[in-house]
């Protein structure tokens, strides 16, 4: 699944007349020397680490480190799940207007806003939105029991995604019993999925650019993202030419971001993964600190 070289034409005429850096600038600020530095000291104290940038007009690696290797994802599974509910939608095997009623699953609390409304039915199409833009648990579980684990899973398949894995459901706690986490992936795979979102080659591109509009809603830009200057809660059409659609992942231990970030001068489809040991406040902040260093790299990058 490599990036297309048209995904300029997704990012408008603005693109095109980007005032360009001298060449000696922007090789010097295209160096990711302070995202290394913040990454080797992650490593150091023991965090696993999974990383991808791709040039999305080149389709080169602009940066790799251990991006094949895979590692729990927490909420940016649901990637794939949104992808198999659009292919559903376009297909008419499911009605975009079909009710869900919250009674009929099971409670989880670990995030999102469907468990504080009053509202005690959605239809599908809105849990997507509350899937995509506040990492809902029980409308991801809702659209995972209406669509079946057994069908997102062939939809892994059928795009190639050979070391991503969606397990189990949402969960307040997990038993012994229990697949010990949500979803799993490569910060490889994370990227390449993204960029064919934004390349229309994710199934067809009516699917494509229905996923990457749900994800285009996301209120979590507290990490890569926090560089970006964007507002949280309204980014779909940013002023300065700016295209940026993310999915985040959080629980214990565990920070995902993955997304495409395109300006006037490059765009890159991006995957960070880390892993680490929650003993405090301040190896969590180091973890996060990580992230948006990587965003301000990838500003510079793309402006």
């Amino acid at each position: 699944m490599e990036p297309r070289r048209d995904a300029e034409s997704l990012r408008g005429a603005r693109r095109s007349t980007g005032r360009r850096l001298p060449k000696r600038a922007a090789a010097g600020r295209r160096s990711f020397t302070s995202t290394l530095k913040a990454l080797d000291d992650l490593a150091a104290s023991g965090a696993k680490i999974s990383v991808r940038i791709t040039d999305l007009d080149r389709g080169t690696s602009v940066l790799s480190g251990d991006d094949f290797v895979t590692l729990p994802v927490a909420g940016l599974g649901v990637v794939p799940l949104l992808i198999e509910v659009a292919a559903a939608f376009e297909s008419g095997r499911l009605e975009p207007l079909e009710i869900i009623d919250r009674a009929q699953l099971e409670p989880v609390g670990v995030g999102g806003v469907w468990q504080h409304l009053k509202a005690p039915a959605l239809p599908l199409s809105d849990l997507a939105v509350l899937t995509a833009s506040t990492g809902d648990a029980m409308a991801a579980n809702a659209l995972l029991r209406r669509v079946g684990l057994p069908a997102v899973r062939a939809r892994i398949e059928d795009l190639g995604l050979s070391r991503s894995a969606l397990l189990d459901r949402f969960r307040d706690e997990r038993g012994p019993d229990d697949a010990p986490h949500f979803a799993l992936g490569s910060a490889r795979e994370l990227a390449e999925v993204f960029a064919a979102l934004v390349n229309s080659q994710v199934v067809s591109p009516g699917v494509s650019a229905q996923v990457a509009e749900w994800l285009s809603l996301n209120h979590d830009l507290s990490l890569v993202a926090s560089a970006t200057g964007l507002d949280p809660f309204s980014h779909e059409n940013d002023e300065h030419g700016l295209l940026f659609i993310n999915k985040t992942g959080r629980d214990a231990g565990v920070r995902v971001e993955a997304g495409v970030l395109a300006g006037p001068r490059a765009g890159v489809s991006y995957a960070l993964i880390v892993c680490f040991d929650d003993l405090s406040i301040s190896h969590r902040l180091r973890a996060h600190e990580a992230f948006r260093v990587l965003g301000t790299d990838l500003m510079e990058y793309v402006f």
